[in-house]
């Protein structure tokens, strides 16, 4: 047979076809890489075989798939090597092809681990998918000899094809990782336009892009008025909740980087000397993507990695800040829809009361005064039990004045997100108050009011204040309104209780007192 008919130690050159077209017949890149490796050992003749993944930016190995060891043996030799020294670090620093009839032999050849098979023939190629080395093809303990020319040759010609075929099964991964990417930036656009409160809509943001990043927390900080920035939402499944809360003291180089519109990339958090909060000995690699839009810096989109985890390549970081983009402008647009639903409220609501105020109180207060009036004649005239039913009816019409006023002054106040404490909710009525009597009432609280009253006591609570709050409006002249909200008095029955006490200067105006057991 010819020379030309045959490849490596006399395979025949159909062997070597097939062995190319095998390579290139995979799309998903794990599974393309270990083929590679697999066939490499069984067409040269090789006992064990590698291939090293080499990350251009740390010159180092970041993954590396094997052939020919057991299971056994790869648990006997530990951590596989990082590339950074021995004849593995010599082919990465000057990818070349390299031959040695005796691996032990090279002044080159250390950091061989205890428990590694014993092996002396070698023979390396760098792959390069384009002009980029992607990694480097090993092979060792050649059956029958050392290592030819001829496979040498063989392992090239593969080599070769394998760029290409890794080439395209990149294209492939990215591409498909860019869909994830683009689809789950879409959900985040659709969850957060669908009415979403602004801290369900930051975790929605941070959940996300957590699951998509494969990273162990997902969290969104905000800047803080002393000029540091606090974590305000988490996603964090694994982690103590201690997360959100947790700030960036103003001065911080990260910060600094942040706030001018640049994105931080991290190796290691526990060790990087620019991380300083408390939480950061617990992640590693680690990304900090500010969420800016029309040059205003809303917060920043940060997704931490475990300790020991495979860093973030240059594909996740254009990946994740595109998303970062994307969702920075999803939260203003949510946020300006929020404000235009809140301000929409806020005129049908002003409208209702303008309404009642022109034509149900005015109508009521009329038939009061036409009840009045005939109370006092019919009083005169007979001075049997009419004149006691008409008072009644006054006053019933009186006190149904007094409850429409408490409406219409509630409605007048600001729509906003409800707070959650019995403190929260009584300084939204007072500020309410403000906007309509052109000064805001002074509060003071006595007592642990959030501790000790339930939502029954404090719904009748904030009743009455609405109603001493009107009440006040209504007067002339008023010029400061007090409220006080007491919950260690004594009741007369010596029970606990919580007193409340509305004082305004108003005309003909005293102070209102309003007493309930706890």
């Amino acid at each position: 047979m010819r020379a030309d008919d045959r490849s490596g130690d006399g395979a025949p050159l159909p062997v070597l076809l097939e062995a190319v077209l095998g390579v290139g017949s995979e799309l998903e890149l794990h599974t393309t890489l270990q083929h590679l490796v697999d066939t490499a050992a069984e067409l040269t003749g090789a006992r064990y075989g590698a291939l090293g993944v080499v990350d251009p930016e740390r010159g180092r190995l970041t993954e590396l798939f094997t052939a020919g060891l057991t299971d056994a043996e790869r648990e006997r030799i530990g951590a596989l090597p990082d590339g950074r020294t021995g004849v593995l670090g010599a082919l990465i620093q000057d990818p070349r092809p390299l031959r040695l009839d005796d691996l032990t032999a090279d002044p080159r050849s250390s950091g061989v681990p205890p428990g590694h098979p014993p092996m002396r023939s070698f023979l390396g190629v760098p792959i390069r998918v384009h002009t980029e080395v992607f990694g480097n093809l090993y092979l060792t303990e050649k059956r029958g000899g050392p290592f030819t020319e001829e496979d040498l040759a063989l392992l090239r010609v593969l080599a070769s094809q394998a760029g290409i075929a890794i080439g395209n099964a990149r294209l492939y991964e990215t591409a498909r990782r860019r869909e994830r990417w683009i689809e789950g930036a879409a959900a985040v656009t659709t969850s957060l336009l669908t009415g979403d409160t602004a801290a369900n809509a930051l975790t929605t943001v941070a959940e996300r892009a957590r699951l998509l990043a494969d990273a162990a927390a997902g969290v969104v900080l905000q800047p803080t008025p002393e000029g540091g920035m606090e974590i305000v939402a988490a996603s964090a499944p694994d982690d103590p909740d201690d997360i959100v809360g947790t700030t960036i003291a103003p001065g911080s180089p990260v910060l600094v980087q942040l706030l001018g519109g640049e994105p931080v990339f991290i190796e290691d958090s526990a060790t990087d000397p620019r991380m300083t909060t408390h939480v950061r000995t617990r992640f590693g690699p680690s990304m900090m993507l500010p969420l800016q839009s029309g040059g205003k810096l809303i917060g920043t989109l940060a997704l931490p990695r475990r300790r020991g985890a495979e860093p973030y390549t240059a594909v996740d970081r254009l990946l994740a800040a595109q998303f970062a983009s994307q969702a920075a402008l999803a939260l203003v647009l949510a946020d300006a829809q929020h404000n235009r639903e809140r301000l929409a409220v806020y005129e049908d609501r002003d409208r209702i009361a303008r309404d009642l105020h022109d034509l149900v109180v005015q109508r009521l207060f009329a038939t009061e005064m036409m009840l009045e009036s005939t109370r006092r004649r019919a009083a005169k005239a007979s001075g049997d039990d009419t004149d006691e039913l008409l008072t009644r009816a006054v006053d019933e019409l009186d006190s149904t004045i007094q409850e429409v006023r408490t409406a219409i002054f509630a409605l007048q106040q600001p729509p906003a997100d409800a707070p959650t404490t019995v403190r929260g909710r009584v300084l939204r009525e007072t500020d309410g108050a403000g906007a309509v009597l052109g000064f805001r009432p002074s509060v003071r609280f006595s007592g642990a009011v959030d501790a000790v009253l339930g939502d029954a006591v404090a719904g009748r609570l904030l009743s009455a204040l609405r109603g001493a709050l009107a009440a006040a409006h209504r007067r002339a002249r008023v010029s400061s309104v007090s409220v006080v909200v007491d919950v260690t008095v004594v009741l007369a029955d010596g029970r606990p209780g919580v007193r409340l006490t509305v004082t305004d200067d108003g005309e003909g105006g005293g102070p209102v007192i309003w007493e309930a057991p706890l």
